[in-house]
This record gives structure tokens, sequence and C-alpha cells, in this order.
């Protein structure tokens, strides 16, 4: 596989087009983080690596381009919020193949919470192919809060080479969260 080193990002869009309707609101989040000139945020997004997929697109030429992007990525964000669980399309294709095909960490990134430190307890957010894959153990997994620093630092260092400690259940140590300005109650 050559050339990984893009960062795949999948998210359930919940059939809108309504960027405020969906998780899309994130994906444009994380793009809008990246070309601010007063951070230091960045990634290779694996979906400008690749030609663009038309929404009308037949179905066998969107997984093809699905796959060519996941193949030239080292990780993937996986962007969970309430919906994610019950997405029955995309979300869970590209779950499927990151970690069975591509062998990528998943930073599982929830929206909603400031820190992640007992990941089991958010099972009921999981789609069924990332609560199998936990379950199995087959998947390397960083659990953390949607928010910009666990982001950076979790994308910069996690990929195919380098998995999170913790196998599918990892999450970032107390001192981590301390470190970005998160309080954790003793």
């Amino acid at each position: 596989m050559s050339n990984r080193t893009g960062t795949y990002i999948a998210f359930h869009a919940n059939g809108k087009k309504e960027p405020t309707e969906s998780d899309i609101r994130y994906f444009n989040l994380l793009k809008a983080w990246r070309v601010r000139d007063d951070n230091d945020f960045t990634f290779v997004n694996s979906h400008e690596k690749t030609a663009a997929i038309c929404d009308r697109s037949c179905r066998e030429t969107i997984t093809r381009h699905l796959k060519s992007r996941l193949l030239r990525s080292k990780n993937m964000i996986l962007i969970i919020g309430n919906t994610t669980r019950e997405d029955t399309d995309w979300a869970p294709f590209e779950i499927r193949y990151a970690v069975d095909e591509c062998k990528i960490p998943i930073i599982a990134a929830y929206t909603n919470y400031t820190r992640i430190q007992a990941p089991q307890l958010l099972e009921s957010l999981w789609p069924s192919p990332l609560a199998e894959r936990i379950t199995a153990g087959s998947a390397h997994i960083i659990h953390i809060p949607f928010k910009r620093e666990p982001l950076q630092d979790a994308v910069g260092q996690f990929t195919h080479n380098n998995y999170p400690k913790g196998g599918a259940l990892g999450v970032y140590s107390r001192e981590a969260y301390a470190s970005w300005g998160v309080q954790i109650a003793a």
C-alpha cells in the first residue's frame, strides 16, 4: 500500500444534505480547523487525495473510491454522534474495510463529551461493525472526545505502524487530559 499519509474521516450523514442536520458539520469543523492560520492542527484529508464522488454515482463507483481512499490512509477518524449507531450504509462499510482490510487504527471521536475514560460505557452509541470488532479485539481504537487537542494528538500519533495502547478500548491518560486543560475528578 503506497502513500499511506492520509486521515480518512467517517461520519453518519443521516441522509441529510443540510450540514447542520447531520454529523457532516463535524467533518466541516475538522476542515476549518485545518485551514486556520492561528493553530497547528494539520492532517492530510484522504477525501482530497482522490477524485470527488458525485452524489448520483452508482454504489459500485462510490465503493471503489472509498476503498481507494481508505487504502491510502494511515488512520481513520470515526465521528460518533447520537445517530451513528443507526447508520446501515457507508459508515459500517468504512469501519469494516478500515479494520479488516486496511488494518488502520480508528480514532473514535465522540461528540457531546469533554473526556472519555471508560469507552465501554458508550457502547450504546457504537455502530454494529464497530461493536463487533471491539468485542472480537480485532480493532485498534483510541476513544476520545471530539475536541481539537485530542484529535490533533491522535491523528499525529496513531497510524498503521503505531497503534493506540489498550487494544480496542484505548483511552488517553488523566495527565494527557490535564495537559489539554480538562480536569478529571479523582
